[in-house]
């Protein structure tokens, strides 16, 4: 029987065009770095990104660069045309982004895309609406700044299983803010914006006329940028110029960051990855990574820049040797680095329960010990011995810990003469939060943490402890500001009173906290902070009856604070930090609703507790026993705030999921790993 020949066919424009565009946009990630690239190709100083939904619903950046003449708003979104290339021979000198002209084609064909743009001169903006490449109408004039916005809605509208295929808006959302912020780290000159619609605070905010540095410590934080190695290196053989900033053998990280421009382009190259990843191996741990940002400049000739839809892969000439100088240039840094590593330590200090001992008690616990180690010890078997005797040998005996000033740190001390009378709070919004907190409690977790055993400060943020034969590593600013909110849920009302020797002008103290950058102040578009800061006053001030009340939070007649919640007895919160806590208050806290009111308060003055020591402290010291000389934060966490966690914590499940808490040993698994030596 004769098989039928199929007919090849030509497809339809529309059809041809919308599987280019979906090559060449394959999630909001790839839109926002095609319209990211034409703002830095429009010389923009400043870029501003907003995203619903992870950009499927909103996609729109704001440039202040040189726009797009009127004339050109007609074919601007049709295939090809570009006004960087003329012919193909430009491509070997190409020193742009952009250069084929199907980015705002492609975005076209797969969403509603509207461009309102301005150039320097013009005595308007115009507007235009497009669709599959073509203008819906002739472009209206507008008000507008000099420069282009361009706003991408309902990406994939049209093609409903690219959408379905887009896991989580959230993840969709973290992939542009990883695009804008690779960008942010490699273009210092230009500031970057990235928020939600609708939401005040930024997600990424650098500032125009920064350094590398400073945007790498705004966006990744001072922990890696207080360890990056600066690389600099040039081969007249290859013609090669080596630039970057890579972390020292000190730094260590669960993720790899890695960002890789090659004349000024974001790319990828999995050898060099791959060969940088082997440097660092005999400096880090297995399964431990370093941060690198490497821009390899190159001579145009010998790239080839038109090889991926999406631009994210280029091909150049002596690839090999160019891995291997660029891997030389940082070996030669991490071995010039590695005469010293750094760790941290803590002092142990003797607590008054260790000295008020009933000595009678001791007598028999001794006997009774005594008794245990004659009849028991030979049946415990040594890979299933517990430590927990707190006066045994501690990690600190084989470190340098020689700071004893830090012995004569003084605490607050209670009245333990007063009568404390407390009141009993019966509002439903309370107990409903103190419900949900109840309800989120793990077992597992709240076992480990009653009856853990401290060890010490592996890190500014992360504190080593022991439960049985287990090893943890806990982020203690995620698990003391857990402890602080709930503190602040079944304390409500019965708060202690930190007293203020000076009234502070709460107005006065809002204007410093708009000066710091994690305000998210933005002078071109918010009201002036002097306006803010009125309006932020009497905020607060039109609550002072309620937080006097509920809070011990006291505010006088003149707009002054005279007091704070005490939380915890021996420990205050580092006052650096009221400022933008008032802020946080006026801005951040949901007045609208009870509840809402009285969970979002409460998680603001337990972020309060615990932001500032290490952020603003610690500086470029690297070592955490000296971060905080007035009062010893290493001190604290051993003493007043990890003793804190075994009382009535109540570790909520998702600590298991997030990493707050991870075991790094074990004891039979580590005589399992040694017996087959």
């Amino acid at each position: 029987m004769d098989q039928q020949v199929p007919i090849v066919r030509k497809l339809a424009e529309d059809v041809v065009n919308r599987i280019a565009a979906g090559e060449v946009i394959q999630r909001p990630a790839n839109a926002l770095k095609e319209l990211l690239e034409n703002s830095l190709d429009a010389k923009s100083t400043n870029i501003q990104v907003t995203l619903k939904n992870g950009g499927l619903k909103l996609l729109q950046i704001q440039d202040n660069g040189t726009g797009i003449r009127t004339e050109d708003l007609g074919i601007v979104c049709e295939r090809f045309t570009t006004s960087k290339l003329q012919q193909f021979e430009d491509l070997t000198k190409i020193s742009t982004y952009g250069f084929r002209g199907e980015a705002l084609a492609s975005i076209s064909h797969v969403a509603h895309l509207t461009i309102t743009t301005k150039t320097n001169g013009a005595l308007c903006a115009y507007k235009a609406l497009y669709k599959d490449g073509k203008l819906k109408a002739p472009p209206k004039s507008c008000a507008g700044n000099v420069g282009t916005i361009i706003t991408v809605e309902d990406l994939f509208h049209n093609i409903a299983t690219r959408k379905k295929s887009m896991k989580s808006f959230n993840e969709e959302h973290l992939k542009v803010v990883e695009v804008v912020s690779r960008y942010a780290v490699h273009n210092p000159m230009v500031g970057f914006t990235v928020k939600k619609q609708g939401e005040l605070l930024t997600e990424v905010k650098t500032n125009q006329g920064s350094t590398h540095i400073d945007n790498i410590q705004a966006i990744y934080g001072s922990t890696i940028s207080r360890a990056l190695l600066e690389v600099n290196d040039y081969c007249n053989v290859l013609k090669v110029k080596i630039k970057g900033y890579v972390s020292n053998p000190n730094f260590s990280a669960k993720k790899q960051i890695f960002i890789l421009f090659i004349n000024d382009r974001l790319v990828d190259s999995q050898g060099l990855r791959k060969a940088v990843d082997q440097v660092y191996s005999i400096y880090l741990a297995k399964g431990s990574h370093p941060f690198i940002y490497l821009s390899l400049n190159l001579d145009p000739m010998n790239v080839d820049v038109n090889v991926h839809p999406t631009k994210h892969e280029v091909h150049f000439l002596h690839e090999d040797k160019i891995i291997d100088k660029v891997v030389d240039a940082i070996q030669d840094k991490l071995s010039g680095s590695n005469t010293s590593r750094t760790f941290y330590t803590q002092t142990r200090l003797p607590m008054s329960c260790d000295t008020l001992i009933d000595k009678s008690k001791e007598k028999l616990e001794i006997k009774e010990s005594e008794k245990l180690n004659n009849t028991n010890s030979t049946n415990v078997s040594q890979n299933k011995m517990v430590r927990t005797d707190c006066s045994e040998q501690k990690i600190d005996k084989f470190l340098n810990t020689s700071n004893s000033s830090n012995s004569t740190l003084m605490l607050p001390k209670s009245k333990t003469n007063d009568v404390i009378t407390r009141r009993e709070i019966k509002l439903t919004s309370v107990l409903s939060l103190r419900k949900e907190i109840e309800n989120c409690c793990s077992e597992t977790l709240q076992t480990i943490f009653q009856n853990h055993k401290y060890v010490g400060a592996a890190s500014p943020t992360w504190s080593l402890f022991q439960h049985d034969t287990n090893l943890y590593i806990c982020n203690s600013n995620n698990v003391l500001q857990e402890m602080f909110y709930q503190i602040m849920m079944y304390e409500f009302g019965n708060f202690g009173v930190i007293k203020f020797s000076n009234a502070l002008s709460i107005y006065e103290l809002i204007m410093i906290a708009l000066e710091l950058s994690e305000s998210g102040y933005q002078g071109s578009e918010d009201k002036p902070k002097e306006e803010l800061a009125h309006d932020a006053t009497e905020i607060i001030v039109s609550r002072a009856l309620m937080l006097n009340d509920y809070f011990s939070i006291e505010i006088d007649t003149e707009a002054n604070i005279l007091s704070i919640p005490l939380l915890l007895e021996g420990f205050l919160p580092d006052l650096d930090g009221l400022p933008l806590y008032l802020l946080r208050l006026a801005s951040e806290v949901d007045w609208s609703s009870e509840k809402q009111c009285f969970h979002s308060f409460c998680r603001e003055t337990a972020r309060f507790y615990i932001l500032h020591p290490w952020k603003q402290q610690c500086g470029d010291n690297d070592d955490i026993s000296d971060a905080a000389p007035d009062r010893n934060w290493t001190w604290s966490l051993e003493h007043v705030l990890y003793p804190s966690l075994r009382k009535s914590f109540q570790p909520p499940k998702h600590f298991l999921e997030d990493g707050t808490l991870l075991q790094i040993a074990s004891l039979p698994d580590m005589y399992k790993v040694f017996e087959r030596c």
